[in-house]
């Protein structure tokens, strides 16, 4: 009963603002993983020319593996830094006002559907580690439901965007 209260206490955000207050919050994600990749990518290029150096050096046909050791150390130091900024970029806001800095900017927040409040932290993580693990093809769950509009992500955490 509660929850159907909710519903029409606060109107759910369309899905142009939310997609493009995704965008906005996706575009500061690619500029702290590209801000971590860049200084790593030289010493990846050399590693990577050594191995296809020594492939030629060695006068036979050979396969040589881009994805090694090496290379998957650097994807990992990317993946854990974008992950730790999650954290605070993403989970941490929207525990705490309901908002990440791209959906403050479009007038949207996210609530708890029980609640009308932002999530506690554990679901605010969980959305958002939902979404990082479905992408698009959980956010594109909203299109058929109703009347909240609510993402896999939203439905794991118990949320939905309000405008």
């Amino acid at each position: 009963m509660f929850e159907r209260m909710a519903e029409r206490a606060v109107r759910p955000a369309g899905l142009v603002r939310r997609a493009t207050a995704r965008l906005l919050d996706s575009l500061v994600y690619a500029a702290v993983a590209t801000g971590v990749a860049l200084p790593l990518a030289p010493g990846a290029t050399a590693h990577l020319q050594a191995k296809v150096d020594a492939a030629r050096a060695g006068g036979r046909t050979t396969t040589v593996w881009l994805l090694d050791g090496t290379i998957a150390g650097h994807l990992g130091l990317v993946l854990g830094a974008v992950l730790l900024f999650g954290v605070f970029y993403e989970a941490l806001p929207t525990a705490r006002w309901g908002r990440t800095p791209g959906k403050k900017l479009l007038g949207v927040r996210v609530l708890a559907t029980a609640t009308l409040r932002p999530p506690r932290f554990g679901a605010a993580l969980r959305r958002w580690l939902v979404y990082a693990l479905l992408g698009l093809p959980g956010a594109l769950w909203a299109l058929a439901d109703r009347p909240r509009r609510r993402t896999l992500h939203d439905r794991a955490a118990r949320t939905y965007v309000a405008r």
